[in-house]
């Protein structure tokens, strides 16, 4: 069972009776419009394999803890 073509004469009528004849083609230039922006978005962005300047991919940055974190360690430490 999958979609016929009875199923989709059905689909483009439903379409046609809710939005007209006139807007279809516009909804359509829309589309593609919409769809050429979202391509040349992708284009302009960097590729995945590049890194941002200044880092270097063997070296894993590692944020540094919040100075409470580091007062309750010490805090910590001096109990024990």
């Amino acid at each position: 069972m999958g979609i016929s073509f009875w199923h989709i004469v059905i689909v483009v009528l439903v379409v046609v009776l809710l939005f007209g004849a006139g807007k279809i083609p516009r909804l359509m230039k829309d589309l593609g419009s919409g769809i050429t922006a979202f391509k040349k978005g992708l284009k302009q962005d960097e590729p995945a394999g590049e890194q941002p300047a200044g880092t270097d991919p063997a070296k894993p940055q590692i944020p540094s803890p919040a100075p409470s974190a580091e007062k309750k360690t010490e805090e910590a430490v001096r109990r024990t």
